[in-house]
């Protein structure tokens, strides 16, 4: 895939997904307060504008979070105390894949899978999968974390070639740390205070970055959601030590209601400009459940 492509898709999957605030990682809120909690499924649509081409449609984007039963009871990994009541690791997905005339006019199909199993207590993420397909190049990845010694490796595949050794990238880091992820939903757990100025840690392929993020604004917006007071964050995603080499900005729309929801999101960069918007919510509010078809 060409330059073009392969920035594709980091900036859809970034922009949706690479927002979580760990300066000092605050506590989140209780597992019963959770925005996403027990189960909640969100789906976007991203859009690309450039010269004569208005709203495109490049991609979809789902995402999901549930529970999965532990094998043992959950504890913080800083605290010597177990956690007897927690039973369950919040588990996260996300898909994004290409679609419409875009992909057949700049041949880029591409799909990619991920999924983060968290610590329910410290909110710290302990695994990430991922499976990423550009054409017809296929790679499989996992980061495992150690979360009490500051450490995580990562290790890429190829499914299509097994003989071919492993890739690995190893990066040590203090304090909480999220993937792309988990840092989406962390961030709904946090308050927004217009003024603040953030500094995003996350771990992506191994490596370990910090990303500063401004909030920056109040306003009522119409979305699928009807009129709803949102807060708008300025990522700083584009620079040159950050996840995305060159210029660009990104930013992202949240709900101020209980929901924390992501409702909207903009990439503007020499490509074009890309909206990103929220088009369907579903939740399931009993105890058990999961919402399957992931």
């Amino acid at each position: 895939m060409n330059r073009f492509g392969k920035l594709l898709v980091a900036i859809l999957w970034l922009a949706t997904v690479g927002a979580g605030f760990t300066n000092a990682q605050k506590p989140v809120r209780a597992t019963s307060e959770r925005p996403f909690e027990p189960a909640e499924e969100l789906v976007y649509v991203a859009e690309f504008s450039r010269a004569l081409l208005r709203k495109m449609d490049v991609a979809d984007f789902r995402f999901t979070a549930s529970r999965t039963p532990l094998n043992q009871p959950a504890r913080d990994s800083r605290s010597a105390a177990p956690e007897k009541t927690v039973t369950n690791a919040l588990v996260f997905t996300g898909d994004i894949s290409s679609k419409g005339f875009f992909a057949k006019l700049f041949n880029l199909r591409f799909r990619v899978r991920m999924g983060s199993i968290v610590n329910p207590i410290s909110f710290e993420v302990q695994n990430t999968k991922r499976i990423d397909e550009q054409g017809k190049r296929i790679r499989s990845s996992e980061a495992v974390f150690d979360n009490v010694g500051g450490k995580v490796v990562w290790t890429e595949t190829d499914p299509r070639n097994p003989s071919q050794p492993p890739r690995t990238v190893s990066s040590e880091f203090t304090g909480p740390i999220q993937d792309i992820l988990s840092a989406f939903y962390y961030l709904r757990t946090q308050p927004l205070q217009v003024g603040k100025t953030l500094n995003l840690v996350i771990s992506d392929s191994g490596q370990v970055y910090h990303v500063p993020i401004r909030v920056v604004e109040r306003k009522r917006m119409t979305t699928v959601l009807g009129r709803v007071n949102a807060t708008r964050l300025d990522v700083e995603l584009f620079n040159p030590r950050g996840m995305i080499e060159g210029g660009g900005l990104v930013t992202i729309w949240f709900t101020e209601d209980d929901r924390r929801l992501p409702v909207s999101a903009r990439v503007k960069n020499e490509y074009g400009t890309f909206d990103i918007k929220l088009k369907k919510v579903l939740r399931d509010s009993s105890p058990q459940g999961y919402l399957s078809k992931q």
